[in-house]
């Protein structure tokens, strides 16, 4: 009788775990999932993204997934292509994506749309002729690069004078991106008649921007200015400025209005930065990309581009 006894609490607890593990699995199935893969986690405008992201499922919790995920460094494109190819392999619904790549991505996010996945592009731009070649339209959901750049060089050139030598630090340069970013800072040095000595990539890392920073401050005793296509660039630019004994003789501009970069703009280290709201940039893609597989969209009809904000950001 007592065996019996366990036998049916033993049932009975079955039952309760089925019910507990096997109902929710079956509610989430019913929830489109959603996957963001962005670059490297290690900068801190993307943790600044994913916390946005993350955020905002919480809050829509009952609307859909987030699986999210970044590299380890910026350059690390093989390592965000497999992490692509392991997204699509869960069945994801959409992916939302900053490449590392503005090209190299294409062919991968290709196999994703052909599998059904509804693609969204942030942050970095897709090259428009790899996407032409593959037939592919990928929106393009965020700011213009050249615009918030040119903005910030503007800002930058009311400080200095005509024929002044100022030098750019870029970010990964195969990137579309970086490559606004050096279009928007070279059209304000232009339209100021600044010289600039040089454009030399940092790879959008505190590390590399401050070893081409201080090269260039070799180079050039009389620089007068440095601008990062990144704030992690434009803090290694600080980091040599101090070291070269250059503190409040050279300037120094960035891109993206990190939480590091608020003490230096305060106190005059850092010039002016540009505010792209990496908070909200993955979740304009993410509300682009539900909207489409709700409506059941085709990859092809979506639109090609979504313009968000990108402000100047002063002391």
């Amino acid at each position: 009788m007592l065996q019996r006894r366990h036998a049916v609490v033993s049932v009975g607890l079955t039952a309760l775990a089925l019910a507990g593990v096997w109902a929710p699995a079956a509610q989430a199935q019913d929830k489109p999932k959603v996957a963001l893969v962005m670059k490297s986690l290690a900068n801190e405008f993307f943790r600044t993204m994913e916390d946005g992201a993350k955020a905002h499922q919480k809050a829509h919790a009952g609307e859909y997934v987030l699986l999210s995920n970044g590299i380890k460094n910026e350059t690390d494109t093989a390592a965000q292509i497999k992490m692509v190819e392991q997204m699509v392999a869960q069945k994801v619904d959409a992916l939302v994506i900053a490449p590392a790549d503005s090209k190299a991505l294409v062919p991968v996010l290709k196999q994703a749309v052909d599998k059904g996945v509804r693609v969204v592009n942030i942050d970095n731009r897709l090259d428009a002729a790899a996407l032409k070649e593959k037939g592919l339209v990928i929106p393009f959901v965020g700011p213009d690069n050249r615009v918030g750049a040119r903005l910030v060089g503007e800002y930058l050139a009311k400080q200095l004078k005509a024929g002044d030598k100022v030098g750019i630090i870029e970010g990964v340069s195969t990137t579309t991106n970086a490559q606004q970013r050096t279009a928007g800072f070279k059209d304000a040095m232009t339209a100021a008649k600044m010289n600039v000595v040089g454009v030399q990539s940092g790879q959008w890392e505190i590390d590399k921007g401050n070893t081409v920073a201080a090269g260039m401050l070799r180079e050039n005793p009389d620089l007068k200015a440095l601008l990062a296509g990144n704030d992690s660039m434009a803090l290694g630019a600080v980091a040599a400025v101090k070291a070269a004994g250059k503190a409040g003789k050279v300037l120094v501009v960035g891109y993206d209005n990190i939480r590091a970069i608020a003490p230096m703009l305060k106190d005059g280290r850092v010039l002016a930065t540009a505010d792209q709201f990496a908070a909200k940039q993955a979740v304009f893609g993410i509300e682009e990309a539900l909207k489409a597989v709700k409506n059941k969209t085709p990859q092809a009809q979506m639109p090609a581009e979504v313009k968000t904000d990108v402000v100047l950001v002063t002391k």
